[in-house]
C-alpha cells in the first residue's frame, strides 16, 4: 500500500507501507546499528521518535520472545531501504510486519535512507508525519501534521513511559550471551529510577548479585530511603532533561547518601542536578558503533549510544569531572563526583542492541554499593 513520511521542512519522502495503518507522528532519527531492530522498537527512549535505520537490510531474523527490552513498542514508526521477504533465525516467532501490525505502529519500506539520512545530518532532527493508507496520498496535509506535532524540547515523556507501581526485578541475563557469572554473597538492595528503564539494564544489575527494586519516576526520596537501599540507579529514557524538575530535584536531595550510577538519561539527569546544564543535539547518537574515551586510562571503548541531548560541555559541575568524551564529537559522554559517590556515562553500558565493551562500568557501581553495604552492617 502506498506510505509517505513527510517532514515539517517539507520534505516528502515516498514509500510502501507495512505494519499498521493511518498516521503517526515523532521526531524522525536515525540508528546505525547492524541489527537488533526489535531492542530498539521496544527501548521506551524511542517514544515518540520515528526511527530510520541506516542499515538497507532488515527484518531478516523476524521476531523472537527474548529480545524486547520492555513489554510493548514504543517508536512512533520504523523506516527502511528494505524489509526482508524472508525471515530465518533459530529464535524466530514471527516477522516483522506482523510484529508491528499488532502493535498498532506504522512501517515503511522502499525509502532512500541514505538520502534521507544526509537530509537529517545537514538540517538537523525535526518532527514528521509517517502515512500508510489512503492519507499517504495528501502530502502537503502530512507536512501540515508534521508541523502541528509535538517539538522534543522541552518535553516531559517520561510520566507516560514510567511503571505505575514499584517492582522487584530478579531476572538475570541468559548465560549464553554473558555467562552464568551471579555472585553467591549476600545481595545489597539497589533502587532503580523508572525513567523509561531497559530490562537488559536490570539484568545486568541482577548478574551481578543485587536485589533490585524498581520504582515510578515521581517516587520521593523519604520513600526510597525507608527501604534502606545500599544504592541508587538512574534509567535511561525519553524527551528532554531540563523539564524533568521533580528529578532533578530529587536526586539532589539524595546526592551524598548513597553510591549512584546513571545511564542515558539518567547521565543527564544527574548533571543538571549537580549544577550542570544540557542542550539539544543537532541529529544525536543512536547506534551501536560509536567510540568513546575514557579520560583516566586513556582506553576507547565501542558504545551503544541512543541519545539526542547532551550535557554542555562546559557544565558546572560543582566538584564532578567529566570522565568520558564522544570522539566523533567531542560531547560529553561520562562524569563523576568522587566526594558524593556518584558517576554516570550517556551510553549503554548494557548495550542490546550493542558491544560489551563497557560492561564494567556495572562492576564499579557494584563494588561501590557493596562497600556501602558493608560499612552500615
Amino acid at each position: 500500500m502506498q506510505a509517505a513520511l513527510a517532514l515539517e521542512d517539507g520534505r516528502v519522502f515516498p514509500g510502501a507501507g507495512f505494519g499498521a495503518v493511518g498516521i503517526s507522528t515523532g521526531e524522525i532519527v536515525f540508528n546505525t546499528s547492524m541489527t537488533g531492530y526489535q531492542e530498539i522498537l521496544t527501548d521506551p527512549s524511542y517514544y515518540r521518535q520515528i526511527v530510520t535505520m541506516t542499515a538497507p537490510h532488515i527484518g531478516n531474523t523476524g521476531i523472537n520472545l527474548e529480545d524486547p527490552e520492555s513489554a510493548r513498542v514504543w517508536a512512533a514508526g520504523f523506516v527502511l531501504r528494505s524489509l526482508s521477504p524472508i525471515v530465518s533465525n533459530w529464535r524466530n516467532r514471527g516477522d516483522l510486519a506482523t510484529y508491528l501490525k499488532a502493535n498498532n505502529i506504522i512501517g515503511v519500506t522502499g525509502v532512500a535512507t541514505r538520502a534521507l539520512v544526509r537530509h537529517i545530518r545537514e538540517k538537523g532532527v525535526m518532527r514528521a508525519a509517517l502515512a500508510h493508507g489512503a492519507a499517504a496520498a495528501d502530502t502537503a496535509a502530512l507536512v501540515k501534521i508534521a508541523r502541528a506535532s509535538l517539538d522534543m524540547s522541552g518535553a516531559n515523556l517520561v510520566d507516560d513511559v514510567t511503571t505505575g507501581a514499584p517492582y522487584t526485578w530478579t531476572e538475570g541475563s541468559d548465560a549464553l550471551w554473558y555467562g552464568d557469572a551471579r555472585p553467591a554473597a549476600a545481595a545489597p538492595l539497589v533502587v532503580a529510577y523508572d525513567f523509561g528503564i531497559k530490562r537488559n539494564i536490570l539484568r545486568m544489575l541482577a548478574d551481578r548479585g543485587l536485589q533490585v527494586r524498581v520504582l515510578p519516576a515521581r517516587s520521593e526520596p523519604a520513600e526510597i530511603l525507608r527501604l534502606k537501599p545500599a544504592g541508587i540507579f538512574l534509567s535511561n529514557g525519553p524527551g528532554d532533561p531540563a523539564a524533568l524538575d521533580f528529578a532533578i530535584k530529587n536526586v539532589q536531595a539524595l546526592l551524598g547518601k548513597l553510591p549512584l550510577f546513571g545511564i542515558c538519561l539518567g547521565h543527564q539527569i544527574l548533571a543538571l542536578a549537580l549544577g550542570g546544564a544540557t542542550e539539544k543535539m543537532r541529529f544525536g547518537h543512536r547506534g551501536g558503533n560509536q567510540p568513546v574515551k575514557n579520560l583516566a586510562t586513556g582506553e576507547v571503548e565501542i558504545a551503544a549510544h541512543n541519545h539526542g541531548f547532551a550535557v554542555a560541555a562546559n557544565s558546572a559541575l560543582n566538584g564532578g569531572e567529566i570522565t568520558h568524551i564522544n570522539i566523533n564529537d567531542n560531547t560529553v559522554a561520562g562524569l563523576r563526583h568522587r566526594d558524593l559517590s556518584a558517576f554516570s556515562v550517556q551510553y549503554h553500558p548494557e548495550a542490546s542492541p550493542g558491544p560489551h565493551d563497557s560492561l564494567y562500568l556495572f562492576d564499579e557501581f557494584v563494588a561501590a554499593v557493596r562497600q556501602n553495604a558493608a560499612a552500615k552492617s
